[in-house]
């Protein structure tokens, strides 16, 4: 990844497909001086996606591509990126699988955050199959997109402690408070 130079900012786009708790973390850390990162779109698969009304609560520029065709859907994300000029892209709750020939089009410059310690539970369901595995530690990591499925480089984790009074949905809420604070801090290490 490049480096950071003088006060010029990354321009980033975000791509969400709910809540986009992780999205409006982002942009709050996207203001911050120290941050290496501008966010300048965010591009939604989902039209009823609940963090699109970050996007306009900050001002920013917002695409939604709900296309059943995924090729004319990426074609079309992929002009509005280039339009933009957009270097470098977030996957935050992004629950569509990108085609090869798009992330070779960005190859090293996606990044996603997956709620587990990969490479273990790749996919969905990962908080229910690290309890039913009685596993001490679930956590969420942050690495770099690649064709196979939750399988590119790690750039950071962060392990969490599974209790014996934890389900799904408490480990859930208690992995979101550790993505918001691990997605800057990869941000921070590509770029410095």
């Amino acid at each position: 990844m490049e480096k950071l130079t003088g006060l010029k900012k990354i321009k980033t786009a975000i791509f969400i497909s709910g809540a986009g708790s992780n999205l409006k973390n982002i942009i709050k850390f996207s203001k911050l001086k120290k941050s290496p990162i501008s966010i300048d779109l965010v591009v939604s698969n989902n039209n009823l996606a609940k963090g699109l009304k970050y996007a306009d609560q900050n001002k920013v520029e917002k695409k939604i591509f709900n296309s059943k065709n995924i090729k004319i859907g990426e074609k079309n994300i992929l002009l509005q990126l280039k339009e933009r000029e957009i270097k470098f892209i977030c996957l935050a709750g992004f629950m569509k699988i990108l085609s090869k020939e798009f992330i070779k089009k960005f190859d090293g410059k996606i990044v996603n955050i997956h709620p587990s310690l990969l490479p273990k539970y790749k996919g969905l369901d990962t908080y229910n199959r690290a309890i039913r595995n009685k596993d001490k530690f679930a956590g969420c990591t942050v690495h770099y997109v690649t064709e196979k499925l939750d399988s590119g480089k790690i750039i950071i984790q962060k392990k969490i402690k599974i209790t014996i009074k934890d389900n799904a949905i408490s480990l859930a809420k208690k992995t979101l408070q550790q993505e918001h604070k691990l997605y800057p801090a990869a941000i921070m290490k590509i770029f410095n």
